[in-house]
């Protein structure tokens, strides 16, 4: 049976695959017992039914950058630390397996060989009961089984064995589950039930300016001032009882009484004085902004048939 990369195959399945856990599959490492790290997940590879068979994992300094397949039986998700374990997983396995690319034509023999190499593994699981399908989460296999318009689109270049070298290398992966089936202890993880809440963020933005300057600006302006003028009074009386005078009195017209007069004068100049202050500073104020909108929110579906006993 011909197989195909993921991301040609399904090209949607960042949105939905694992509930959206596997949005970048590349970010997922491998690990066996003990913590050690072995590689990293680089693809997956799936069948003409859209089940996973293998995953393609880059062993890096691990086995000098070897690409190799593993089974998608043997690999157990862990979704919330970005990891696939591989329980009992050794070096010298996959120093044993043939090497991968994508060129590589996956035909039986090469199936076989890998089978070969990690058939301890699989033997620890035979004893396990396996699901009915072989999704990295039991939801997978109702999304892979309504794909959108891009998965119909021809796989030419992705097929591993085309024509007739494909049929005749047809294989039944469903009759080895322990090699490509995923069991109850490799699905224990709990079923999430997710709800959008509104997180609110504040964002400082500028929503205005203020400038404040001067300008000159030109009125009319008067100023009192008090003056003193002076005034010549001249006051005339008749004189009686005055003896007469001189019969040689000689009468001029040339006799002058002359008196200063003064005034004050007022005159103004133009001075420049401080009139106020202006300081300008800014307030802060808090005030409350109410931000509505619809949210969606999962609910728990339980859906049985006949009378099972279900605690709820």
């Amino acid at each position: 049976m011909p197989l195909h990369r993921l991301k040609d195959y399904y090209p949607n399945y960042r949105e939905t695959l694992a509930d959206g856990q596997m949005g970048d599959l590349d970010s997922y490492s491998i690990y066996t017992q003990g913590e050690d790290r072995v590689g990293t997940a680089k693809d997956l590879l799936v069948d003409d039914s859209g089940r996973f068979r293998y995953v393609v994992v880059d062993t890096g300094p691990w086995i000098f950058g070897k690409n190799v397949l593993l089974p998608i039986g043997l690999a157990n998700f862990d979704y919330g630390k970005n990891r696939i374990y591989v329980n009992g997983l050794s070096k010298s396995q996959v120093e044993n397996l043939p090497e991968y690319n994508e060129n590589t034509v996956v035909d039986n023999r090469y199936e076989d060989n890998v089978r070969k190499q990690y058939q301890p593994l699989a033997q620890g699981r035979s004893s396990r009961q396996f699901l009915g399908s072989n999704y990295a989460t039991p939801n997978d296999a109702d999304r892979m089984n309504a794909l959108d318009s891009d998965r119909q689109r021809p796989l030419e270049s992705n097929v591993r064995g085309t024509g007739t070298q494909a049929s005749a290398n047809i294989y039944d992966y469903d009759r080895e589950p322990h090699y490509y089936g995923l069991s109850d202890q490799d699905n224990q993880g709990p079923l999430r039930l997710y709800e959008e809440r509104l997180i609110a963020h504040r964002s400082h933005n500028k929503v205005g300016e203020v400038r404040v300057g001067k300008q000159v600006k030109t009125e009319a302006a008067e100023v009192t001032e008090p003056i003193t003028k002076e005034r010549v009074v001249i006051e005339r009386h008749d004189v009686t009882g005055q003896p007469a005078a001189a019969t040689d009195h000689a009468f001029e017209n040339q006799e002058v009484a002359r008196m200063d007069v003064y005034e004050d004068e007022v005159t103004a100049e133009k001075q420049a004085f401080v009139r106020e202050e202006v300081n300008v500073r800014k307030e802060t104020e808090q005030e409350t902004v109410r931000l509505r909108d619809q949210v969606r929110r999962e609910e728990l579906d339980i859906d049985t048939d006949g009378n099972p006993r279900v605690k709820r």
